[in-house]
C-alpha cells in the first residue's frame, strides 16, 4: 500500500503508476491510504461488473462520462453524469454500461481493507470464473446474475 502523502495525481497519472485492466475495464489508481482508495474507471460499451457484495467497505461512484445502469439492492437504477452512487457495505450492487458509448468515473472505497490486493490479483485475469474465485478471498462474494 502507498502511504497517502500531500500532493496532486494529475489527470493523466496514476498514484505509483497502478493501473489496472480487469476484466475489459482499466483502473487508474489516484489515491490509495489504509482509510480509503480511489480509482478513475473506464468502463467501455457493453462492460459491466456483476452483481457483488462487498463485506468490510462502503463503495462510491462519481459518474463523469456516459451511463451506468446499476443493480442496488435488488433494484435497477441509472446514474448519468454528475450523478453519486452510495453503495453501503454489505448491499448487492451491479454495474453495467449498456450504453454503445464509454461510461467514466471516480470510485472511491472506504476504508481500503483488502481492495488495492484483490485489484492487484485479477489484473488481466481474463477468465470471469477464475476472478470471481479470487474475489472471495479479499472479502468480495460475487452474487448469481
Amino acid at each position: 500500500m502507498i502511504d497517502e502523502i500531500a500532493g496532486i495525481t494529475r489527470a493523466d497519472e496514476a498514484r505509483g503508476q497502478t493501473v489496472w485492466h480487469i476484466l475489459g475495464q482499466t483502473y487508474t489508481l489516484k489515491q490509495v491510504s489504509e482509510s480509503s482508495i480511489a480509482w478513475h474507471a473506464l468502463f467501455p460499451a457493453g462492460t459491466f461488473v456483476p452483481p457483488h457484495v462487498h463485506h468490510t467497505q462502503e463503495e462510491y461512484i462519481y459518474v463523469l462520462t456516459g451511463r451506468y445502469n446499476l443493480l442496488l439492492d435488488g433494484r435497477e437504477q441509472i446514474a448519468e453524469p454528475g450523478d453519486l452512487v452510495r453503495m453501503p457495505r454489505g448491499m448487492p450492487h451491479g454495474i453495467f454500461n449498456k450504453t454503445d458509448a464509454d461510461a467514466t468515473s471516480l470510485f472511491w472505497a472506504s476504508p481500503t481493507s483488502k481492495l488495492e490486493q484483490l485489484f492487484r490479483n485479477i489484473d488481466r485475469v481474463p477468465d470471469p470464473a477464475e476472478v470471481v474465485r479470487i474475489c472471495a478471498d479479499f472479502d468480495v462474494d460475487f452474487l448469481p446474475l
